[in-house]
């Protein structure tokens, strides 16, 4: 992405929300200090979440938390993307499907008649896809949830007028600045963590636990070498599957890899046994 243009001396920020647990908008609330700072910024003219202030676009900045996944949804990110001068996707669910992306690999329809009384009434694609599946997105800003402090680097990129500094390396880095010992290395647990974008500070692994990919892949992941690599130390394809499909499962080259796998692991499955 290129430097964003100059905006205005109070730019008008509107917050809006689809499929979605309301996380990242959270984020921004939880800012405390900082968000005072970015409301002396911004005039912020629609986020539902925090007050009842509700004018009309045009905007001069748009933050959109959550996935498409009915047909009104469809229809209101194409009035939003009309509405905003810069439109940022923000978390897992906006970028890459969210956790609810894991309907795409099964049936909706059958999903809504074993949860609702009357499935009819429920309106629903089949899918869950981000927003810019739907229309062009201007930045993207990953994390399930978001990290605060890129969404304030971000909306002071925007003040300013120049590209938001996020971090161009993998979650490996941020382990290794915090003194963690590599628990795919020294544990032998699979982890997305070497092909995974930094953003969280490497929380999980500091926790003993794996790399869940929240916020999705990392520049140029080479996925192929690594689930091999987890394979040959005797993970079960069907676990690095499930590792692949969790926050961020319709992010690109984890739906790849993950759908990769899963075919390779049926096709072995059905293999004659001697």
């Amino acid at each position: 992405m290129t430097a964003i243009p100059p905006a205005p001396s109070r730019p008008r920020l509107a917050v809006f929300k689809f499929a979605s647990c309301d996380g990242c908008q959270l984020q921004l609330l939880d800012a405390q200090g900082r968000l005072l700072e970015i409301a002396d910024r911004f005039t912020i003219d629609h986020f539902l979440e925090a007050s009842s202030r509700d004018l009309p676009g045009p905007y001069d900045v748009g933050l959109v938390e959550g996935s498409i996944s009915t047909p009104a949804d469809v229809a209101r990110i194409h009035e939003i993307r009309g509405q905003c001068r810069f439109l940022v996707t923000i978390g897992a669910c906006a970028t890459a499907g969210g956790i609810q992306a894991l309907r795409n690999w099964a049936s909706a329809a059958d999903y809504a008649a074993a949860v609702y009384a009357r499935p009819e009434y429920v309106a629903t694609l089949a899918t869950s896809t981000p927003i810019a599946a739907h229309v062009p997105v201007d930045f993207e800003l990953r994390g399930c949830p978001i990290d605060v402090g890129q969404l304030v680097e971000l909306l002071t990129a925007v003040v300013v007028g120049r590209r938001p500094r996020v971090a161009p390396h993998c979650v490996c880095v941020e382990c290794k600045a915090r003194g963690t010992v590599c628990v795919a290395v020294a544990r032998g647990i699979p982890c997305l963590g070497p092909v995974t974008q930094a953003g969280c500070g490497g929380l999980c692994p500091a926790c003993d636990r794996e790399c869940f990919g929240c916020f999705g892949p990392g520049p140029q992941p080479n996925l192929v070498s690594l689930t091999g690599f987890y394979e040959r130390h005797g993970t079960p394809r069907d676990r690095l599957v499930r590792l692949l499909r969790s926050f961020t499962p319709w992010a690109d080259d984890f739906r790849t890899e993950s759908d990769r796998l899963e075919a390779a692991d049926a096709a072995a499955n059905a293999e004659p046994r001697p």
